[in-house]
């Protein structure tokens, strides 16, 4: 019996599947979440052998752009998001139930945008995040067992698969917490073999056949993540047949893989190692063949599909952790000598010696030649392979002009660029900058972009409405606005009842970055509907001033009354040169006063609750009613101070 109530597997999808009426169903996500509804679409193919059902995994912009079909009715569509805010899974969930697709949600955060959404949603945890990361480790894993929970629940529905099997399954998926915990023991032997083997090479990659593949893809994001690399992903049996001639670091996911694809990865891991390439492999525990080819085994417990995607993970996002924390070392010890250099360097200060006596200093020799000694080790055994290699040429290099190993007179020639007479000492300390920027790997959630809203491409369809259909009419696009107007103009639109008339004026002799000056120009380009019969001060004077000179200078569109004519307007920025405002236009519009108060507050956005705070300053009780006894045009227009106290008179 399957617990999963109708807020998670509503009856209509029941009913539908035990008709035999879904014949599709795609699972969607981006990043990580992608990773796992390829692990979810793997287990829904085993467990639905036999039925009429297509199972499909793609990346949520790719569903969106390349594979809605008009009509969905007869496809479920999975999606997985951690934060539930993902824009390419939710604008794709959105394009797909408007084509009648039934959508159930896997997420972790509760009443997140995705929520509302949904036929269905199933959450990864009950009741508080399990985790707000964009390095999402403990989603993912839920994420697969929650995709397996639901793909077993409708074999059952489907009859596909014996209640003995699927019992058998469900034990199998509880058991991943212990075997987790087995594989977290082994942090010690994960440690060391990240630190001997992380920094021998510069080009990474992560490997994986069959369900396994899913697993190097979610290591390779966590390795990139945490080790700021670009790293590869690939099938095992590819790898051979791609750039082993870069000599590369393969981590190979092999934990969990019949025995005859065991077999012929112990023959894939010999020939990397024949191409030079290093290897890690993350093996079952009782599989012994690949100690004496690999250079590291991390051994994994034997179990069941899925657990060894899940299994292999673990391990590689322990190994990525301790193989960041190792690489940073390197860094710290740069730091360091950065920061011994510096105070020897105001030692000197205060004696006032020249660039010469700096470098005849014997105890700026010691620090020197202390620092090179180690540097040159570390160097020689390739643990500075993530350096640029410049970065570590420039300080070789330095070093010995510092120790005056090397004639001052050469320093030009080795440093001509951005060398504007430095001292040798001046530019080592440059040199050491950039090694810390290369080789510091901070464990941070922040630094991988920790946050509730992931951004993405959004698939957009062509955006409608008065405004814009004004814009495509005069020839136009909305890759002539600043972005940051795009959604205030499509915002707006609710409160545009009729657009009377227009001026498109051209902006001319704007400064090397763009800015109006005193010499800028404005012209009219042309004039339609109501504007024909109306004077425009650019017509007595082609100097360009006023609101329209903020207009260009700040890119921000204007809603409200003309200054001088006390018109309803909308001034809007166009660019021509990416970056550049080359046009304004000024529409002349009627404003729609028979909005609700709802309505108003769509259309002010921010606004509103920046009205709202200074009612509270106040201390005056709020209602949304104040809106309707204030003009479109002021609440468009006006400042919010402005507005606000307009509010505290008729309160008062």
């Amino acid at each position: 019996v399957f617990n999963l109530g109708k807020d998670i597997l509503p009856e209509k999808l029941k009913e539908s599947l035990a008709r035999d009426e879904i014949r599709h169903i795609i699972i969607i996500g981006q990043g990580t979440a992608a990773i796992a509804g390829a692990a979810i679409a793997d287990g829904l193919t085993r467990y639905l052998k036999g039925t009429h059902i297509k199972i499909d995994s793609k990346t949520a912009s790719e569903f969106s752009g390349f594979s809605l079909e008009d009509n969905l009715s007869d496809t479920l569509v999975i999606a997985i998001t951690q934060s539930g805010t993902t824009t390419d899974t939710n604008r794709a969930v959105a394009m797909a139930s408007e084509r009648g697709a039934t959508i159930i949600a896997i997420v972790n955060r509760r009443q997140s945008d995705i929520t509302s959404m949904a036929d269905g949603v199933f959450y990864t945890s009950d009741g508080r995040d399990i985790e707000m990361s964009v390095a999402s480790t403990k989603a993912f894993y839920s994420q697969i067992i929650a995709g397996h929970v639901l793909a077993l629940c409708f074999a059952r529905i489907l009859k596909t698969v014996s209640d003995d099997f699927i019992a058998r399954e469900l034990i199998n998926l509880e058991q991943a917490p212990d075997m987790m915990r087995r594989i977290v023991e082994k942090k010690g032997k994960i440690e060391e073999s990240a630190r001997r083997f992380a920094k021998q090479k510069k080009y990474w990659a992560v490997v994986g056949s069959g369900p396994n593949k899913a697993a190097a893809d979610e290591i390779r994001i966590k390795l990139s993540e945490l080790c700021y690399k670009t790293i590869s992903s690939d099938i095992v049996e590819d790898k051979k047949h791609i750039d082993l001639s870069a000599e590369p670091l393969i981590i190979v996911c092999a934990a969990g893989s019949p025995d005859n694809v065991t077999g012929d990865i112990i023959k894939d891991v010999a020939i990397f190692k024949a191409h030079k390439a290093g290897v890690i492999v993350f093996a079952d525990e009782d599989e012994k063949r690949f100690n004496e080819i690999a250079d590291s085994v991390i051994t994994i417990p034997r179990t069941q599909m899925p657990l060894p995607v899940i299994l292999n993970t673990v391990a590689g996002h322990l190994w990525g952790y301790y193989a960041a924390a190792s690489i940073d070392e390197d860094a710290f010890f740069i730091r360091e000598f950065r920061s011994r250099l510096s105070l020897e360097t105001i030692e000197e200060d205060k004696k006032h010696y020249s660039i010469y006596e700096r470098i005849a200093d014997r105890n700026l020799h010691m620090i020197l030649e202390e620092f090179s000694t180690k540097f040159n080790k570390l160097r020689s055994s390739g643990i500075l392979s993530l350096m640029n290699v410049q970065t570590v040429s420039d300080i070789a290099l330095l070093l010995k002009y510092a120790a005056g190993k090397l004639p001052l007179e050469d320093l030009d020639n080795d440093f001509e660029d951005g060398n504007d007479g430095a001292s040798p000492i001046d530019l080592l300390d440059i040199s050491l900058g950039h090694a810390i920027d290369e080789l510091s790997r901070p464990i941070d959630a922040i630094r991988h972009q920790a946050k509730t809203v992931t951004v993405g491409t959004s698939r957009k369809e062509d955006l409608k409405g008065i405004l814009f259909d004004l814009l495509v009419e005069l020839g136009f696009a909305t890759k002539n606005l600043p972005s940051k107007d795009v959604l205030i103009i499509k915002r707006i639109q609710k409160a545009i009842s009729l657009v009377k008339g227009h001026t498109l004026y051209n902006i001319n002799n704007l400064d090397v970055d763009g800015k109006p000056q005193d010499t800028s120009t404005i012209t009219i380009n042309r004039k339609g509907g109501i504007s024909l019969q109306m004077k425009s001060r650019a017509e007595a004077s082609a100097t360009l001033m006023g609101t329209k000179k903020t207009i260009v200078r700040t890119g921000e569109i204007y809603v409200g009354f003309g200054k001088s004519d006390g018109a309803s307007i909308v001034t809007m920025p166009l660019l021509r040169e990416r970056t550049i405002v080359k046009n304004l236009l000024l529409i002349h519009v009627d404003f729609n006063e028979l909005l609700s108060p709802d309505e108003k507050k769509e259309v002010l956005g921010d606004r509103y609750y920046d009205i709202r705070n200074l009612i509270d300053e106040y201390n005056l009780p709020w209602d949304d009613s104040y809106l309707e006894k204030i003009p479109m045009g002021i609440l468009l227009g006006e400042a919010p101070e402005v507005i606000a106290a307009e509010i505290k008179k008729f309160i008062e």
